[in-house]
């Protein structure tokens, strides 16, 4: 069976940091491409960044510069690291596994907020 479990999450400062995890099991990291995705209230879910099987990284241009993904495959998990968080990346945070069916994690909420 093919799960993904998100964790990290949690409220946090404007201007901290937190380092979302999605542990995999079923599946490998290392021959899928990889995402994190969110969505905050009222609004659609986003893509925020993605990491091919290849290893091409694409970010949403909101998060450029102070959001890292990157994937140990030895452990078979994907993190996402956030820095300078802000309050408009409220969010639920949401793991991805692409291909031909995709898989999604359950989500870790992530609140910025003073």
């Amino acid at each position: 069976q093919v799960q993904l479990v998100e964790s990290g999450g949690g409220l946090v400062q404007p201007g901290g940091s937190l380092r979302l995890s999605c542990a995999a099991s079923g599946i490998s990291v290392s021959v899928r491409a990889m995402a994190w995705h969110r969505q905050a209230p009222g609004k659609q879910r986003e893509l925020v960044a993605l990491i091919t099987f290849g290893g091409s990284i694409v970010y949403a241009d909101s998060v450029k510069g102070r959001f890292t993904i990157s994937r140990d495959n030895a452990k078979n998990t994907l993190y996402l690291q956030m820095n300078s968080l802000k309050p408009e990346d409220t969010a639920i945070y949401y793991c991805n596994a692409g291909g031909t069916t995709n898989y999604w994690g359950q989500g870790t909420q992530v609140t910025v907020s003073s």
